[in-house]
C-alpha cells in the first residue's frame, strides 16, 4: 500500500514542481529555494500519507510552499538576515544582443518585484506569473478575494511606476 501511495503522490504532484520552484524562487533568497521546495514536498507527502490528499494539487502545494517560505523569512529576520535579490532567469539561446536585452529586462522586473511589499509581490506572483485565479490566491494566502484583487491592482501600478522610473534613468 505504501508503494502505491508514494506513486500516486508522485503522479499527482510532480507536474506542479515547476510551479512550486518558481514560487519559491520569487519568495526567498536564491540559496534557500531548493530547501523550500524540498520542505514543501516533504510536508505534502506527510499529509498525503496521513490520508489527506487534496482535491486540487497546485493550490495545495502553493499554499504549503508559501507557508514554508514565510516561515523561513520569519526565521531569517530574527537572525538579522535579509534575503538578497533573486538571480535573473537565463534567457533562451539565440542572438547575444537579444539575450542581453532579455536579461536586462528580467533583472529589472525581478528587482522591481522585490521593491513591492510582500503581500503585493506574492499576489502578483501567484496570479500573473503562476496563473492562479483571484479566488485560488485568496484560498492560498488566507485573504479575502477583494483584498487579493486590491493587492494585485496596487502592486501592478507600483511596479509600473518603478519600471517607468528605471527606464527614465537609463534614457538620461
Amino acid at each position: 500500500m505504501r508503494k502505491r501511495s508514494h506513486d500516486e503522490f508522485l503522479d499527482a504532484t510532480l507536474p506542479a514542481l515547476d510551479l512550486v520552484y518558481n514560487l519559491a524562487r520569487r519568495l526567498v533568497n536564491p540559496d534557500d529555494v531548493e530547501d523550500v521546495v524540498q520542505e514543501t514536498y516533504t510536508r505534502a507527502f506527510e499529509a498525503w500519507s496521513a490520508g489527506r490528499p487534496p482535491r486540487k494539487v497546485e493550490p495545495w502545494l502553493a499554499t504549503i510552499c508559501l507557508n514554508n517560505g514565510r516561515s523561513l523569512l520569519r526565521r531569517a529576520s530574527t537572525r538579522r538576515e535579509v534575503p538578497s535579490e533573486p538571480d535573473p532567469t537565463v534567457a533562451a539561446r539565440g542572438d547575444v544582443s537579444d539575450d542581453a536585452i532579455a536579461n536586462m529586462r528580467t533583472r529589472a522586473v525581478h528587482a522591481s518585484l522585490w521593491e513591492l511589499p510582500e503581500e503585493q509581490r506574492i499576489a502578483i506572483t501567484l496570479m500573473d506569473l503562476d496563473g492562479f485565479t483571484a479566488s485560488q490566491v485568496a484560498k492560498i494566502t488566507g485573504s479575502p478575494r477583494g483584498t487579493v484583487l486590491s493587492r494585485v491592482h496596487r502592486g501592478r501600478k507600483k511596479l509600473a511606476r518603478i519600471l517607468e522610473k528605471e527606464v527614465r534613468q537609463v534614457e538620461t
